[in-house]
């Protein structure tokens, strides 16, 4: 069972003990992603999460990595729309070592002007490597067309532009405003002694000062229906199809859950089925939900080759006429609320699973919610509340193409 316990200066921390395991993993999540930033600063919360790696004034970037490295543990770290997180998992033997480390770097990186230089070159290296794969490019061209002008559309790694106007006061600016403990939590899950673990954490991050910077909340997104499109030098067509969906904690949330499960989530859905399976038009297709503080998608991929891309077009708004007319079947509903329980277990078995859970969800609702509770929300869906969710959420769509330019 986990316990949330709140230090001095604001910082909470969840922890769960699992005496049966012989590692533990340790996370410290920061409300800092792209949607935070702005036009002109787009991609920092990213490029920090680079430089927190680049040397402290305890290590270099080496001594950074061996440190875990040498003890056979993982160290990383990923940047969100919604925060940053900072992870390690080790043998439980080794808890302290992850502890000291992460807290260096969150508290002792250098952010040397020539490691600044150097690391812009690397992100600028990503950038392009994410702009060479359309199967990922035609996600953000989604988002930035549904939330165009609001920070939830744009891009988590920045642009290029964006990105070397960084400058380091801007990083130390920002870390004020956002890496600040009231902003902050750190998430514990594994083999460990609750005494000691809580003494590491005092000492490590006790003293984290509460600067009483109050974060200026994101506006809130407007959904804008339509379509857009770019082309490149490719051969297939990658098409995402999105929804106006729901924000974090609405009510429906657990009924649209179960309407992705058949429609688009799995090799059983209609979409998989249908469209790849029986007529062999796609490699690729599936939905998913994206939610946030203020907004939500829905969205539906699928790659294919160019010749087919009207078909395929056709296919998925048949079934998605067919969702709004008829709905979900009993045993459908059934079916995929005992397919999203088992998926909810199996994924939180590990503590690096866990410890993600637990960080995220206290960090962006306030709350965990435990696995009774979830299954709870899911055994709650039927049939009339599936209805509601798809009336609601499966209106004008939004529409973004990357494609081979005609002339190619």
């Amino acid at each position: 069972m986990h316990e949330i316990i709140e230090l001095k200066n604001g910082l909470r921390v969840v922890i769960e003990n699992i005496p049966y395991v012989k590692s533990i993993s340790v996370g410290v999540w920061v409300g800092a992603g792209s949607y935070a930033e702005t036009r002109a600063n787009n991609g920092i919360s990213h490029f920090i999460e680079h430089m927190m790696f680049k040397g402290t004034k305890k290590r270099t970037p080496k001594e950074i990595a061996e440190s875990i490295d040498d003890i056979g543990g993982q160290l990383n770290a990923f940047t969100s729309r919604d925060c940053t997180c900072y992870y390690a998992k080790v043998l439980s033997d080794h808890l302290d070592t992850a502890i000291d480390v992460l807290s260096d770097m969150l508290f002792n990186s250098l952010f040397d002007i020539n490691d600044i230089s150097l690391e812009k070159g690397v992100v600028l290296e990503e950038i392009n490597m994410y702009n060479d794969s359309p199967d990922e490019l035609v996600h953000d061209l989604l988002m930035e067309k549904v939330w165009q002008g609001n920070s939830l559309g744009y891009s988590i790694l920045g642009t290029s532009k964006s990105l070397k106007k960084i400058t380091r006061d801007d990083i130390l600016s920002y870390i004020e405003n956002y890496y600040t403990p009231q902003n902050s939590i750190i998430s514990v899950v594994g083999n460990f002694d609750r005494s000691n673990l809580l003494s590491l954490i005092n000492d490590a991050f006790g003293n984290w000062e509460n600067n009483g910077v109050v974060k200026k909340s994101p506006n809130t997104p407007r959904f804008t229906a339509g379509k857009d499109e770019i082309t490149k030098d490719i051969e297939q067509t990658h098409l995402c199809v999105g929804y106006d969906a729901l924000s974090r904690g609405h009510q429906l949330l657990y009924p649209l859950m179960v309407v992705n499960t058949v429609l688009g989530s799995g090799m059983s859905s209609r979409l998989f089925q249908k469209i790849r399976e029986e007529k062999g038009l796609v490699y690729s297709i599936y939905s998913y939900q994206s939610v946030f503080a203020k907004a939500g998608l829905f969205t539906i991929y699928a790659g294919m080759n160019p010749a087919r891309f009207d078909e395929v077009s056709k296919l998925i708004f048949k079934e998605i006429d067919e969702l709004k007319k008829n709905g979900l079947s009993e045993h459908e509903v059934a079916k995929s609320k005992e397919q999203l329980k088992g998926s909810l277990i199996l994924g939180l078995e590990s503590t690096s699973s866990r410890m993600n859970s637990y960080g995220q969800s206290l960090l962006l609702i306030d709350k965990i919610r435990t696995i009774d509770e979830m299954i709870e929300k899911i055994d709650s869906v039927n049939v009339d509340n599936v209805k509601q969710v798809i009336d609601l959420v499966f209106t004008q769509p939004a529409i973004s193409i990357v494609q081979k330019a005609p002339n190619i």
